[in-house]
């Protein structure tokens, strides 16, 4: 493999996308607004993570497999998301995510957004519904710090030379292992730990800033 000049990582939800998948999914349930008030206290810091979102997937419980179309069809891709990521390609970059989120609906999403590589957290599925747990271990703060260093190393990439942007308490691990932690659509803990903070809410806003 050629080495990469340089890595970006992103979070998934409220910073690839604009939206909080386990949100949408838990509308497919009936219960976005009880999902919805856990996801913030998560992002905000005020509860672990893993914990917090073994609770919310086991709100999905019984939702069918079929609602994962209908989801990854709902999803809003961040202003400017392709605009950096073809910056990035154009420099010799390599762009991964890493996400609390899901495969389910990241593997649907990530090609198209110019998205070279990603980890996400996958559902437990039995007779075409969720059973409202998660396979494996769950990719909380330490899996992202640690995906992001693996994939430098692996591109032979300084961890000088990467990049990670995010939103919730849950990418401050991964923000401070980078060379640079971008702070985006971010809650204020987030904001206040990071290297710089991007507004508006636009990721063509990163360019300027790629190594």
């Amino acid at each position: 493999m050629t080495a990469a000049r340089f890595l970006v990582v992103l979070d998934a939800d409220s910073t690839l996308i604009q939206d909080e998948v386990i949100e949408l999914l838990a509308e497919e349930a009936g219960r976005r607004a009880e999902v919805q008030a856990a996801t913030e206290a998560a992002m905000r810091g005020e509860v672990d993570f893993a914990t917090s979102l073994r609770s919310r997937v086991a709100a999905l419980t019984g939702v069918p497999t079929a609602a994962f179309e209908r989801v990854r069809a709902r999803v809003r891709p961040t202003p400017g998301v392709r605009a950096l990521t073809a910056a990035v390609h154009e420099r010799g970059g390599v762009v991964g995510v890493v996400s609390g989120g899901f495969h389910e609906i990241l593997d649907g999403v990530a090609p198209g957004l110019g998205v070279d590589r990603w980890r996400a957290n996958r559902l437990v599925v039995a007779d075409g519904a969720l059973t409202g747990e998660v396979d494996g271990e769950i990719v909380d703060a330490e899996a992202k710090a640690s995906s992001l260093l693996a994939w430098a190393a692996e591109l032979g990439v300084p961890s000088s030379r990467t990049v990670a942007i995010g939103d919730g308490a849950n990418d401050l691990r991964m923000m401070d292992v980078a060379g640079l932690g971008l702070a985006f659509n971010a809650k204020p803990a987030v904001r206040a730990a990071a290297s710089l903070v991007i507004g508006p809410q636009n990721l063509s806003e990163v360019v300027p800033l790629l190594p």
